[in-house]
Parts: structure tokens; C-alpha cells; sequence
């Protein structure tokens, strides 16, 4: 990975994990993207989705996770603590290695005006993205929220869009994208039920009021746990550190007759973040980071070449580990990811020689297309066990009454469904790589041929072993008509497997 670019959208959904599913499935089906981190928060009613790729391909993906966000959330009903503006609220890049905060911009500005010609939601630019000083700051974009912004955007022209018409989706509002620094969602819980007590120490601490710089505030009710929380964005985490904010906090809190019971973090954080948290309140005079073990490993790691074994050794253990996922599913995912790299590999070394120079276009259209399909394989390996999960979130919600019995019976066959659509869409996928490797077995470098035919071999051992994992799904779905769909659906790939 040459270049890495960060990005953090979020969503205005924490209380439905199915949906959650849906919109990181349609981020990493892009392909090229890692999923870092997800976060959901009920009293937000908001996730954050954090996944690292290269400049080329972060992109896309937030384009598909904003369309899949903009397709199963309706802001007309949904609450919670949190502002917000959009289904998909907001969508920040950032740089991370061999990327620059100007690429950034210029990757929201594409993404943005994508996201309204083709999804026609309107989109506001923010910090280093911002067309103008008044749109750096998403507080000041995102003022009077979905409902406020609805109807001012018609008649304020100091509201409208960077892209778009002067009014919002109907149901998914608007997003505000950009570009920035490495930002910390931090927050603050009080040992009070008062929430006015937050939104004061908030109003206290953050930079808009005079307190501490590079500090973004607002207090808010955490309803499960009948608390008040101090809701954080640290903008440079250099400039003011967590430790800093945190003692603010608490110095403010106890002004107010409170304390703190504890504090979060929302999403990832720099190594150096805690760091500076440790040396503060640790008060080590002789510190710094190659005291940590995990450094100095990392720094030795990293002068030594990993072999092929040691670098598959984690998933081999996790494989053989007794939890349930990584299972099956992501096995067959695996063989048919490997297929389609062995078939790259295949054309590559064919490439540019001689002997096969007539074949040159059908190489690099082979190419082209292995490529593509090798970075999805890539992303299904992990589809499976999310989909897993799914079912177990199901099956742990609440069956007290007859309302809640009903309601996780529909959410487990949701599950039970999209279980066996999972396997089923991988073992689509590797019948796609298997029918293009056979494709070019005309044309390949003699040399590779036994590559290309265990490339085959992986493809098919792993459509088969996705089709098992359907067929075991299939056994308690209820949904007549979901369960003939996807049986047909699995026979037919059985057929032309054969």
C-alpha cells in the first residue's frame, strides 16, 4: 500500500447492528479498504466506521457506505443525543502515509460532488475542504440540524450547499465532507444526572468558548446509564492533549459539587495520544516511547523480513481456535481470494514477453479485471464472520414480552438470511474468478500453468465450501420465498460448478 488515507464517516445509526452490517459490508464490497474500527452508541444513535486504503480506492468506498447509509436510514424519524445533518452525517479523509491534506480535499470534493449527481443528497465542505471561513467548523454547517436546516436552506442563501440544490433529501438529508488532522472523539462522564452540568463544563472548556484550543464540546444525556457525558472532538491532540482535557473536566466537574466516573474513547487513536496520557499523570522523568515493549518489538519487527508462514500464522490460529469465527465461510473466502491472486500472478509473469505479444490485450483485460476481483475476494474473508455475529446480536436481544419475542424472531431471520446471502454472494464471486481463469489458460506462460491450475483447484474448493455454508443457513429460514431463492440460487452454481 503506497499511499494510506484514512477515513472516518458517520452514520445516524447506533441502535440497529443489521444496519450497521449493511453499511460496512457496502464500504469494504469497494474493495482495497481495511475496517479498522466500528463503534455504535444507542443514546447517540450514531456509529463511527473508521478504514484505511489507498488515495485510489478510499474514495469509492465511502461513496458506497454513504449510498447504503442514504438507502436504510430516514432522519424524519430517527432521535438521539448526537447532532446531526445527514444518514451519512459526515465523511472526513485523512492523511496517513504518502498522502497530503491537499489530496485529501481534492478526494472529499470528488466524493462530494458525486455524492449529488448521483444520489442527488446535497453536500457541505468543511475544515480544510471549506470554501469559505464560515464552513470550516461542522458545528457552525450542521446548526439547527436536519429539521432547522430544511427549511432555512430554501430561503437562506447563506445555507445552500457546495453541492446541490438549496434543499435536502427528504430522507437523508444532507453530508458534510472534508479533509483534516487526526482527531480524537473523546468524552467525559459526569457522576450526575444533570445534564445542564455537561453543557456548561462543555460551553467552559471548548476553544469556541474560550477555553481550551483545538477542544470541540457539547454535553449530552446518556439515557441507559442515567448519566451526564462532556461529547469531545480533539482537533490536535499535540496542541491539547487528552490528559489536559480530561483534568479540565474534572477541575470543572468538582467546582459544580460532581466528580468524573470515567471517560471513552470514540473510534482509534494515536499511539502517542495515550503516550502523552501516561507521562502526564505517570509523572516518569525518564520517558519516552522506546520504554514501551510494543515499540521497541514494532521497531525490531520491522528490520526483519516476516516469512509467508509467520505472516499467515495469526489467521491459521485464529482458524484453529474454538470460537466459532473465523470459521468455515471465511476459509472458502480465503481459498477463492487466493485463487484469484495466484490467476494475477499468472498474467503478470506472461505479460511483455515475446512469445506472447499477440495476446497482450486480452492479458491486460485479464489484469484489469483479476485485480478488481482479487481486492473483493479480499474484503469477503471477513464477511462471513460478521454475518455470524449478526446472529448471535439477534439472539441476545431482550424476550421479556410478547412485543420483544416477535421483534428478535424477525431480527434472527434477518440474520439467518443475510448468512446465507453472504456465502452465496462469495460463491458468486469465485465462480466469476474461476470462469476468468479458465478464460486465459489459452494464453498463459507455460511456466505458471501449474499456478494457474491450483488457482482453479482454490476456486472451486472454495465456492463449494461457501455453498455448504448456505445450505446450512437454509435449515432455519422460515421465509418460504427467501429460502427457494437462494436454494435455486446455490443449485445453479452447483450445476455449472460441475
Amino acid at each position: 500500500m503506497n499511499s494510506i488515507v484514512e477515513c472516518v464517516p458517520n452514520f445516524s445509526e447506533g441502535r440497529r447492528p443489521e444496519v450497521v452490517d449493511a453499511i460496512v459490508n457496502a464500504i469494504l464490497s469497494a474493495g482495497g479498504v481495511v475496517l479498522l474500527d466500528r463503534e455504535m452508541d444507542a443514546d447517540h444513535n450514531r456509529c463511527v466506521i473508521t478504514i484505511v486504503g489507498p488515495k485510489d480506492k478510499i474514495g469509492e468506498a465511502a461513496f458506497r457506505g454513504v449510498a447504503k447509509a442514504a438507502e436504510l436510514i430516514d432522519l424524519t424519524t430517527h432521535q438521539g443525543e448526537h447532532p446531526r445533518l445527514g444518514a451519512a452525517d459526515v465523511v472526513p479523509f485523512i492523511p496517513v502515509k504518502n498522502a497530503s491534506v491537499e489530496e485529501c480535499v481534492r478526494l472529499a470534493e470528488i466524493l462530494g460532488e458525486r455524492i449529488w449527481n448521483e444520489l442527488k443528497i446535497p453536500v457541505y465542505l468543511y475544515e480544510e475542504a471549506a470554501r469559505s471561513p464560515e464552513r470550516k467548523n461542522l458545528e457552525k454547517i450542521r446548526k439547527g440540524q436536519f429539521e432547522g436546516i430544511r427549511e432555512e436552506v430554501k430561503t437562506n442563501p447563506d445555507r445552500r450547499p457546495d453541492f446541490g440544490e438549496a434543499a435536502l433529501h427528504p430522507t437523508a438529508g444532507a453530508t458534510v465532507v472534508g479533509a483534516r488532522k487526526f482527531l480524537i472523539a473523546y468524552n467525559v462522564n459526569l457522576a450526575t444526572s444533570d445534564v445542564g452540568i455537561a453543557k456548561d463544563i462543555a460551553k467552559k472548556i471548548r476553544a469556541s468558548g474560550g477555553g481550551l484550543p483545538c477542544v470541540k464540546g457539547m454535553g449530552v444525556m446518556l439515557g441507559e446509564r442515567n448519566i451526564a457525558q462532556v461529547s469531545m472532538n480533539l482537533t490536535d491532540y499535540e496542541t491539547t492533549s487528552m490528559a489536559t482535557v480530561f483534568e479540565a473536566v474534572e477541575k470543572e466537574a468538582k467546582e459544580r459539587g460532581t466528580d468524573v466516573v470515567g471517560s471513552e474513547i470514540v473510534g482509534l487513536v494515536p499511539a502517542r495520544a495515550l503516550e502523552d496520557a501516561a507521562e502526564h499523570f505517570l509523572r516518569v522523568e525518564n520517558f519516552s516511547s522506546d520504554l514501551i515493549l510494543e515499540n521497541r518489538l514494532a521497531a525490531v519487527a520491522s528490520d526483519r523480513a516476516q516469512t509467508h508462514a509467520e505472516q499467515c500464522a495469526a489467521f491459521l490460529d485464529a482458524l484453529a481456535a474454538k470460537s466459532p469465527t473465523p470459521g468455515g465461510g471465511c476459509a472458502a473466502a480465503l481459498a477463492i481470494a487466493m485463487g484469484a491472486s495466484l490467476g494475477l500472478m499468472c498474467v503478470r509473469a506472461t505479460r511483455g514477453k515475446k512469445r506472447y505479444a499477440d495476446y497482450e490485450n486480452d492479458l491486460a483485460a485479464a489484469e484489469e479485471k483479476l485485480s478488481g476481483l482479487a481486492g473483493t475476494a479480499r474484503t469477503a474473508i471477513d464477511d462471513d464472520a460478521r454475518a455470524f455475529q449478526g446472529i448471535l446480536a439477534a439472539m441476545n436481544r431482550p424476550k421479556e414480552t410478547d412485543e420483544q419475542r416477535a421483534a428478535r424472531g424477525a431480527a434472527i431471520e434477518q440474520a439467518t438470511i443475510h448468512a446465507a446471502e453472504v456465502p452465496l454472494a462469495d460463491a458468486r464471486l469465485g465462480m466469476t474468478i474461476l470462469r476468468t481463469l479458465r478464460g486465459i489458460t489459452g494464453f498463459i506462460n507455460v511456466n505458471a500453468a501449474s499456478d494457474l491450475k491450483v488457482g482453479e483447484m482454490l476456486c472451486e474448493a472454495g465456492i463449494r465450501g461457501a455453498l455448504e455454508n448456505v445450505h446450512i443457513n437454509l435449515a432455519s429460514i422460515n421465509d418460504e420465498e427467501a429460502s427457494e431463492r437462494l436454494g435455486k440460487a446455490a443449485s445453479e452454481l452447483i450445476k455449472e460448478l460441475n
